[in-house]
């Protein structure tokens, strides 16, 4: 894995590492004693949900340029990894810590529930909508015409790269639940039906992608030994297998919470 150290990408991600930082310890030194392991856990997983985005973008830039297959690792470090991490961190409080406290009341306001903005994201992160707009991205990066275009330009890649990025953000947020909490949370069994949908969804492409009888981009252009069916076949069995894989291991740890007692909602 040849790292590429895109300042585009990795300044963002360095920043991201202070803020997080910078929130966390503010809040870690007004936090009880007893809430300490929680809230390393949480710092944990922020920084390894940012490592994963960071081997994804920039370990692998290179290599998804050449490779299907690298490319399809590449998505579903993004989207299925790096995304979810972050989203259990519960980055939201330490990012606001971070700010003046000012700035903490300015975003607040804007976070209440009654106001335009907490509407329109509540409205967006509702499962049907979430849904469709994870699809919908999915599917439609994956035509041909839009995945040549983000082979063959860096800022098209890129924009493809915030779209994965805000999608699974979207698709993950009914499922995770960080702050801001919505007022109805969904029950576990709505979240499994969910991630049961979107197994199909994304296995659907990956399962046309390594059955397609030739290939569908523009690898093969540049050179036949790269673009070869083979290669192509793979990065479909990892975005079917893998990324099942993943959406199972979800489903799992919902209905572990559910047993457990950790699921206060009630299952309807």
């Amino acid at each position: 894995m040849d790292w590429r150290w895109r300042p585009e990408v990795a300044l963002p991600l360095a920043i991201a590492v202070v803020v997080y930082a910078i929130g966390w310890a503010r809040l870690a030194l007004r936090s009880p004693a007893g809430r300490r392991p929680a809230s390393l856990a949480r710092l944990t997983l922020a920084l390894a949900g940012l490592v994963v985005i960071a081997i994804a973008l920039l370990g692998l830039h290179d290599a998804a340029h050449e490779r299907f297959l690298a490319h399809m690792v590449q998505h579903v470090l993004l989207m299925m990894v790096g995304v979810p991490l972050l989203l259990l961190a519960d980055p939201l409080p330490a990012a606001l810590w971070a700010l003046p406290a000012a700035g903490r009341a300015r975003i607040g306001a804007l976070l209440l529930r009654r106001s335009p903005t907490r509407r329109g994201w509540d409205a967006l992160t509702r499962m049907p909508v979430a849904w469709t707009v994870y699809a919908a991205v999915l599917w439609v990066w994956h035509l041909p015409a839009a995945y040549d275009a983000a082979l063959a330009s860096p800022w098209v890649h890129d924009l493809e790269h915030v779209a994965f990025a805000l999608a699974a953000i979207v698709f993950w947020w009914p499922v995770i639940g960080p702050a801001p909490r919505a007022t109805a949370p969904p029950s576990a069994v709505a979240r499994v039906v969910y991630l049961v949908l979107a197994a199909f969804s994304s296995g659907a492409l990956g399962v046309l992608l390594a059955a397609s009888p030739a290939p569908l981009y523009a690898y093969t252009a540049r050179d036949p030994t790269i673009g070869s069916l083979e290669d192509q076949a793979w990065g479909g069995i990892v975005m079917w297998a893998v990324g099942g894989a993943i959406d199972m291991a979800a489903i799992l740890a919902i209905v572990a919470r559910v047993i457990g007692g950790g699921e206060r909602r009630r299952v309807s």
